[in-house]
């Protein structure tokens, strides 16, 4: 099978439409799949519901989708660094269903191996857990969330060769390799792509048979969420 596709935007040819699911990686900015997200602007989708630990920043990674009113929910675990997503939200222009951390990351890990749902500790006896089933095991209260999956993912790796297998670096593997098992058609976008056999297997994070499509990205801004520097001493 070909996987290889010459630009992000042939990557995603046939796969969008008006109110599917994106689940996209990264942390913060880092691991976004840069490319990919502006592809899925400049091809018009809209209505779309985007599963992501957060949403980029203003002019940058899913911040991007929200300027062109593209996105009309968000499934996320934090947003305080994007100011036009606090207006769309407050104005009511945007959906917004909150997720702790690590609940959303066991999400979409459940939803990538076929588990339905799950109970955890976390968020019981809160807002989070409103509406939602709860159980007692062993003493101890748990809430029940559901799996989640998408119609498609995106994802950025640092390796990846043309059978689709992955290599992350550092705090991009918090979310990617989860994202990308749970969609039902995974577009992965690499820094380097490598020969088929050049990946050591004991080193892949995901294997090619969760990626459906690879692109070779050419330039990354790789931007800094928040610069911090220590003041001059004297």
């Amino acid at each position: 099978m070909q996987k290889v596709y010459p630009d992000a935007s042939a990557a995603l040819e046939g796969l969008v439409f008006d109110g599917m699911t994106v689940l996209a990686g990264g942390f913060g900015l880092c691991g976004i799949p840069e490319h990919l997200i502006a592809a899925l602007r400049d091809s018009g989708v809209k209505g779309i519901t985007v599963v992501s630990n957060n949403c980029g920043v203003d002019d940058f990674g899913l911040g991007l989708l929200l300027q062109t009113r593209q996105i009309k929910k968000m499934v996320s675990s934090y947003v305080g660094e994007n100011a036009e997503f606090e207006r769309q939200y407050l104005s009511g222009e945007l959906e917004l269903e909150f997720n702790p951390q690590g609940t959303l990351a066991e999400r979409l890990r459940a939803g990538g191996a076929g588990i339905p749902a799950f109970y955890t500790k976390t968020g019981f006896g809160t807002l989070v857990a409103e509406g939602k089933e709860t159980r007692e095991f062993d003493g101890q209260s748990y809430v029940m969330e559901t799996a989640i999956r998408g119609d498609l993912s995106i994802v950025k790796a640092w390796q990846g060769d043309a059978m689709g297998n992955l290599v992350y670096k550092k705090t991009a593997r918090n979310f990617n390799p989860m994202v990308a098992a749970a969609g039902k058609v995974c577009v992965a976008e690499v820094e380097e792509l490598v020969e088929v056999g050049s990946i050591d297997p004991d080193q892949v994070h995901t294997p090619g048979i969760f990626v459906d499509r690879i692109v070779h990205g050419a330039h990354y801004e790789k931007r800094i969420e928040r610069l911090t520097t220590r003041p001059k001493n004297g």
